[in-house]
Order: structure tokens, then C-alpha cells, then sequence
């Protein structure tokens, strides 16, 4: 297994850069463009869980990563939140809502898994390190 040298490197940052980019291209279309409040809401949950791994991992210390990635798996749930909102205005269908809450469900997942390890591991991280 290669090790992690950058953010970039996390699965869980590509797959949430990627979900960042899905929730940018159902919020575009009307009338949930138009919806200005849970259009930029829903786009800043996206951007939260994408930023706060990438911030988490950058602070070089495995307790505040572990913070930050808690961070994201809440940005997670607001996020799947206002997919609800999204499908109960109908400003996306059933199966738009279905493929990303259960991307974010699982992504969610992974954050939860990666907090664990870190958690277990007694690895304190980089600037901690003589």
C-alpha cells in the first residue's frame, strides 16, 4: 500500500472532491438554481467535508486531523439534510438523491474508519515527532 504523502493522496479527498463536484452540477439546473439559500448551503456542505479533510491532514498533528475530520463527517450529514430538502422541493429526482446520499453515506463511512485507525493507531502525527 503506497504511503499517504499529500491530501491528495486520501481516498476519501478524491472521492469527496468528486462528490463536491456532483452537488455543484445538480444545484446549477432550475428552479434549484434559483433557490439561492439552499443552493449555496447545499454547494458549502459539499465544500466543507472536501476542505476539512484537506485542513485536517495539513495541520500534521493526528488529533487535530481527527478533529477536522469530524468536521467533514458533520458537513456530511448537513449535506445529506439538504438533499432531502432537494428532493422534497423536487428540484432533483429520486435517483439523483439516491446515488449521492449514498455516496455521502459511504464516504461518511470511510471518514468514520479513517478516525478510528488514527484513534487506535497512538500515532501522534508529523510536528509531534523529535
Amino acid at each position: 500500500m503506497p504511503k499517504v504523502q499529500r491530501f491528495e493522496d486520501l481516498v476519501i479527498w478524491q472521492k469527496s472532491r468528486i462528490l463536491a463536484k456532483e452537488v455543484y452540477c445538480i444545484s446549477k439546473s432550475r428552479p434549484f438554481a434559483s433557490d439561492y439559500p439552499l443552493r449555496d448551503q447545499i454547494r458549502k456542505s459539499a465544500i466543507s467535508i472536501v476542505s476539512n479533510i484537506a485542513e485536517g491532514f495539513e495541520r500534521d498533528g493526528n488529533r487535530e486531523f481527527i478533529q477536522f475530520l469530524s468536521h467533514a463527517k458533520g458537513s456530511a450529514g448537513e449535506l445529506r439534510t439538504q438533499l432531502y430538502v432537494a428532493l422534497d422541493m423536487e428540484y432533483i429526482s429520486s435517483k439523483q438523491f439516491a446515488d449521492i446520499n449514498q455516496q455521502v453515506i459511504d464516504l461518511a463511512k470511510m471518514i468514520a474508519k479513517l478516525m478510528d485507525y488514527l484513534l487506535e493507531s497512538g500515532m501522534v502525527g508529523k510536528k509531534f515527532k523529535a
